[in-house]
């Protein structure tokens, strides 16, 4: 009896064991029965797609970093956006109306050419108010807008703000067409990457004129009063006044109606001082112009380091935020920052606005201070 109790224990150990032999070598045979029924190289797609992913944002941030013209780093927006989304299309923002620049996936480049946009209601004045992308329904749009290109097959958008100035200068609008497919996540850093770039190209640009240093004005026709539109921000959407506000009455017979005489910043500062007195609205209105323009210069440089360390340590950011040790977790990258804010305005009357401070506390933190963490410096 006991014999047979034994020899059933052997019998069954050998039997599980060429199962589990067989088990195993059945799995490897089905899995590969499957993988070959699939197209080529579906098996390494997730992962390739993701370097791959990555891979091409990160070259279209180049390509976007590469345009030395407003024109150029726009139209390199548009380029890198088709990839992550079947239709986009631009609106430049001024005055309270929204009109269209160009597009890609509805056609031509143009088709969207001065194409109004409704920016009063649905996800555009969403984005345009709170700053933010905005994802929605095709049916929340500008009824001129669907009724001229339809919408996307599952009806859902994405409307984001192209922030400069702290103002939205334009409008990036995104849906997945025929597939429906949109990736509203690299969508969101190619547009903060394009602001920060044109931030920067319209700070070099203006960098290059030395302080005192005279722009020659346009030449105009004799019959016509000169009229300049004194800047001390070289606006890059400048040149993209749309078609509709344009034919509204401009006294000068000139080819671009929304064309800037640049002057130089002294002679800005002056000049917009003599013509309208200072308001309380001013917080540089009691001090003299030279240092006044020399407080906004080391406002939007505070900006522009700031907007870097966000582009670049989104992930950080948001991790940081969640778990209040925002500081520790940039800690290289703003002190590094500081060190040049510091290195060029430390030593000038923007000193004591301590722009960069606050900066930090305002864009990284969204005015939480104690987001910082413990370790931040008050």
């Amino acid at each position: 009896m006991g014999d047979s109790k034994e020899l059933q224990q052997i019998v069954e150990r050998a039997v599980a064991n060429v199962l589990d032999r067989h088990m195993r070598s059945m799995q490897g045979e089905l899995v590969e029965s499957v993988l070959a029924q699939l197209p080529a190289d579906t098996a390494a797609a997730p992962a390739a797609a993701r370097e791959g992913n990555v891979g091409n944002l990160v070259q279209a941030v180049f390509s976007i970093h590469a345009g030395s013209t407003q024109k150029e780093i726009l139209r390199s927006l548009l380029d890198a956006a088709s990839a992550h989304a079947a239709r986009t299309a631009l609106f430049v923002v001024k005055s309270g109306t929204a009109t269209g620049w160009q597009g890609r996936g509805f056609g031509e480049e143009d088709a969207v050419k001065d194409c109004p946009l409704d920016i009063a209601a649905g996800p555009a004045a969403h984005a345009c108010q709170n700053r933010v992308a905005t994802p929605g329904n095709i049916a929340e749009m500008d009824a001129r807008f669907v009724q001229r290109f339809g919408g996307p097959e599952n009806e859902q958008i994405l409307v984001l703000p192209l922030v400069l100035k702290d103002k939205v200068a334009a409008l990036l609008y995104a849906d997945g067409g025929a597939t429906g497919q949109m990736d509203g996540a690299s969508l969101e850093l190619l547009v903060l990457a394009t602001s920060a770039w044109l931030e920067v190209a319209s700070l070099r640009k203006q960098a290059q004129r030395e302080p005192g240093e005279a722009v020659p004005a346009v030449e105009r026709p004799a019959s016509a009063a000169p009229v300049q539109k004194v800047s001390s921000f070289s606006d890059p959407f400048a040149a993209h006044a749309p078609k509709h506000t344009a034919a509204k009455a401009e006294p000068e017979p000139e080819p671009a109606a929304a064309e800037v005489v640049e002057v130089s910043t002294h002679a800005a500062a002056a000049s917009a001082a003599a013509s309208a007195p200072a308001t309380a609205a001013d917080p540089f209105a009691g001090i003299s112009a030279e240092d006044a323009d020399t407080h906004r210069k080391a406002q939007r440089f505070a900006r522009l380091l700031v907007d870097e360390i966000k582009l670049y340590n989104q992930a950080k950011v948001a991790e940081g935020r969640r778990h209040r040790d925002l500081y520790d977790r940039l800690k290289d990258d703003i002190e590094k920052s500081r060190a040049t804010f510091q290195k060029r305005y430390g030593s000038t009357a923007a000193a004591s606005g301590d722009y960069f401070q606050k900066e930090v506390v305002r864009s990284l933190a969204e005015d939480d201070l104690s987001v910082m963490g413990a370790s931040f410096r008050k």
